[in-house]
């Protein structure tokens, strides 16, 4: 779980993007509940500071979400900009990730 979070930011833009992909929103809020490994996107943070998280959704799929935080009334807002499911070898990778950190 990441500290000082108060909530999502959604809007039609946002909430469409990710759900194109087959992600529903539920789904990528339960992902930042539970265990993740977030890095840094380096690739499109040009114009603001972009993180990716992998995890996975309540059902056990892998899910990579591409966010950013947006200033909240007390904290931070996660605003989730796109987001889609693993395939299986992505997968079979985070897994292993995870069994490492776990040794």
């Amino acid at each position: 779980m990441i500290k000082n979070v108060e909530g999502f930011d959604w809007d039609a833009g946002n909430a469409g993007k990710c759900e194109k992909h087959g992600v529903a929103i539920v789904d990528i809020e339960n992902v930042f509940s539970r265990p993740l490994h977030i890095l840094a996107d380096r690739q499109h943070s040009e114009h603001e500071n972009r993180l990716i998280a992998v995890g996975k959704t309540s059902d056990g799929r892998g899910v990579f979400i591409g966010f950013t935080f947006r200033p909240g009334k007390k904290g931070f807002l996660i605003r989730p900009i796109t987001a889609r499911f693993m395939h299986k070898r992505e997968v079979e990778k985070y897994e292993k990730a995870v069994a490492k950190t776990k040794e």
